[in-house]
C-alpha cells in the first residue's frame, strides 16, 4: 500500500529478524571484539527535532540541543503493533543497563489506528508493557515526517553529536543495535561500559514468531483494504448486510457472518452473534479490536477446528475460549503449544457494538 502508515510496512520490516544467542558474552561489542579497533559507522544525518510532539510522557519535552553529549536511541512504535512488541524487551533492557552510561531511549508513539490517538489509551498501553523511558506523543505524525520514516517498528541511534549513525526497520539485529549503542557510548567517553550483551526473557506478546511455521499475512477487515474476503455475498461499503456462513475456507480466506458493517476503518458488529472465520497456519493468532463505545464491553467465544482452544488458548481468553473486548488494544486468541498446522479459527461476540480491525499472527 502507497500509504506510509500502513502496516504493509510493519510486515515488511519484521522479515529482517534474525537468531541470536541469548547467552552473556557470546557476542561481543563491535569496539571490543577488534581488539580496540572500532568498525567505522556511517553518518546518516542529525537529529531532526521532535517540536512535532503532541505531547509528552514520562519525561519533559527533549530536544536534540538538550540531548547533546547523549547517545540517543529513537523507537518508533504503535502500541498495536506486534512487530514493536516482539522488539519492546531488548529496547527496555538497553535503556535500563545504559541509562547511567549516556544513552537516552525515546518512544515515539505514531498511532495507525483511530484509537491510538487517545493518550489516556496510549498511557494505559504503556504503563502494561513497562514502558517507562521518555514518550514522544506523535499524534500529528510531525515527528514521523521529520525523520521520512515509514515503518513500524523503526530504530535510529544518534551519537553524543547528535549524528545519526545506524538505523533499522523491522525485528531482528538486536545484537547489532546493542554492539552500535556500545560503541557510540565508549565514542562518548564511557567508562565501565559492560561489553556483554543483554539477556531477555520475553513474555506473552514479546515472544518471537514461529518464523518457521508461520504462513499467515497481517490481514484488515476494514472495506478496500483486506485480502483473503471469502464470503458468499459480495461485500458492501458503509452499510449492515446480512453475511451468510462460507462453506469452506482456504489458507488465509477469512469470512464474516451475521450482520456486519464492513468500514473503511474496520469491520463493525451490528447485531449479537456475528462471527469471523479465518483458516490461517501460524502459532499466534492475535486481533485488534475494542468496543464501538468507550467504557462498553463485548463478550465472546473463540473456536479453533470447531472446538474450544483448551491448551492453545492466548493470554486473552480461558481454556474454554471465553473472552471480554472492554479495551481497544490487541487481542491474543491463540497460541498453539505444539506443532503448528492449518486450522480454522472463529471468534463469536455475543452482543453487538464490537470492532474488528486486523489479524496479526506469530
Amino acid at each position: 500500500m502507497s500509504d506510509d502508515r500502513s502496516t504493509t510496512d510493519r510486515a515488511g520490516g519484521a522479515a529482517t529478524m534474525s537468531e541470536q544467542s541469548t547467552r552473556p558474552g557470546v557476542l561481543r561489542s563491535i569496539a571490543h571484539r577488534l581488539a580496540g579497533d572500532a568498525a567505522e559507522l556511517p553518518i546518516e544525518g542529525h537529529l531532526p527535532s521532535f517540536e512535532g510532539a503532541t505531547g509528552w510522557l514520562n519525561s519533559e519535552p527533549l530536544t536534540p540541543q538538550g540531548l547533546r553529549g547523549r547517545v540517543v536511541l529513537i523507537d518508533f512504535w504503535t502500541y498495536t503493533c506486534i512487530n514493536w512488541l516482539r522488539t519492546l524487551p531488548y529496547v527496555r533492557a538497553w535503556g535500563a543497563k545504559y541509562r547511567d552510561h549516556g544513552l537516552t531511549v525515546i518512544g515515539v508513539h505514531t498511532p495507525e489506528f483511530g484509537f491510538e490517538h487517545n493518550v489516556d489509551n496510549v498511557i494505559a498501553q504503556s504503563r502494561s508493557f513497562g514502558v517507562e523511558y521518555p514518550i514522544a506523543v506523535d499524534s500529528d505524525y510531525g515527528v514521523w515526517q521529520a525523520f521520512a520514516n515509514h515503518y513500524w517498528p523503526a530504530l535510529y541511534i544518534a551519537d553524543a553529536e547528535g549524528r545519526i549513525r545506524h538505523h533499522h526497520f523491522g525485528e531482528g539485529e538486536y545484537a547489532m543495535a546493542e554492539m552500535v549503542v556500545q560503541q557510540l557510548l565508549l565514542e562518548a567517553g564511557a567508562e565501565g561500559v559492560d561489553p556483554d550483551l543483554v539477556s531477555v526473557d520475553p513474555q506473552g506478546f514479546e515472544v518471537p514468531a514461529d518464523w518457521r511455521s508461520l504462513r499467515s499475512p497481517e490481514t484488515y477487515l476494514s472495506y478496500g483494504r483486506s485480502a483473503g474476503f471469502a464470503s458468499p455475498e459480495r461485500a458492501r461499503f458503509n452499510e449492515p448486510q446480512a453475511y451468510p456462513e462460507p462453506a469452506r475456507l482456504d489458507l488465509n480466506e477469512w469470512a464474516p457472518f451475521g450482520t456486519w458493517t464492513l468500514a473503511a476503518h474496520a469491520a463493525v458488529l451490528n447485531e449479537a452473534g456475528g462471527r469471523i472465520a479465518f483458516q490461517f497456519q501460524a502459532r499466534d493468532v492475535h486481533l485488534v479490536m475494542g468496543p464501538s463505545e468507550r467504557g462498553a464491553s463485548v463478550p465472546f467465544r473463540v473456536l479453533l477446528d470447531g472446538a474450544a482452544p483448551g491448551g492453545a488458548r492466548g493470554l486473552d481468553v480461558d481454556e474454554q475460549g471465553k473472552g471480554v473486548v472492554a479495551d481497544q488494544r490487541l487481542y491474543q486468541l491463540i497460541r498453539e503449544p505444539g506443532r503448528v498446522g492449518q486450522h480454522v479459527f472463529e471468534i463469536e461476540f455475543l452482543e453487538a457494538g464490537v470492532e474488528a480491525y486486523c489479524f496479526t499472527f506469530g
